[in-house]
Formats: C-alpha cells, structure tokens, sequence
C-alpha cells in the first residue's frame, strides 16, 4: 500500500493542471491548440506495456470530428486533452511491474493505478 500511495503521489506531481473548452452538444472546432485541456500523465516505472483510451466532448481538430483517443506504449508517456472533461481507461497489456494514470483538473491530479490486467479508470467531469 505504502509503495502504491508513493506510485499515486509521483503521477500527481509528473503532470500540471490547465483550462480547455469543449461542447458536450456539439463537435466545436479546437483550431490551433486542438490539445489545449486537461494534462494527462501515465507511468510504468518498471516497464510494463500498457494501453490508453481517453473519451471526451466532442471536438474538430483540422477538420476531423474526433470524441476519443488511444495510445499504446510502454514506460512514462504524457499528453493533453482537447477540453476540460474527459474520462481515461488505462490497461496494463504485459511487462513487469505496475501502470499508473492521472489525470489533473483545475490543479487537482485524480490517479488510478493497476498490477494486472484490470483497467485503471479515471473519469474527470
């Protein structure tokens, strides 16, 4: 528990907070700065691989209606997403060790983390 708890505080503080606007109503055009909301961070300090699906509001990017994303990797990866609200699901696919995910909202960092192969689910609204 204790290593769990120091897993959660080090993605709380590998990600920072900051303000986007999309429309739960309708795709709003997000222009120049299509990954300007919420901060995201996930981490797998031992390695593991890992799978990452964010849904939000949604949006037009450059012309493309988009609503979700999805990345794979292994290790630490961070990123942002086109609005202000949005829910992650983050499952751990092979590797040594644990996944971890946060997700911060008006400088408040919500975290989630898994040894196996249970999602890690954060929903920020």
């Amino acid at each position: 528990m204790k290593t769990s708890l120091i897993f959660a505080s080090v993605l709380s503080l590998a990600v920072v907070a900051s303000v986007g606007a999309a429309s739960a109503r309708q795709a709003q055009e997000v222009g120049k700065n299509p990954y300007g909301g919420l901060h995201w961070s996930v981490a797998a300090p031992q390695g593991a691989t890992w799978a990452l699906e964010c849904g939000f509001a949604p949006v037009t990017v450059r012309g493309i209606h988009m609503n979700r994303i999805n990345h794979t990797g292994s290790g630490h990866m961070a990123g942002r997403l086109p609005g202000d609200n949005g829910s992650c699901r983050l499952t751990k696919t092979g590797g040594e060790g644990p996944v971890g995910l946060a997700v911060v909202k008006d400088g408040k960092a919500t975290a989630a983390g898994s040894r196996d192969a249970t999602p890690a689910v954060v929903n920020v609204f």
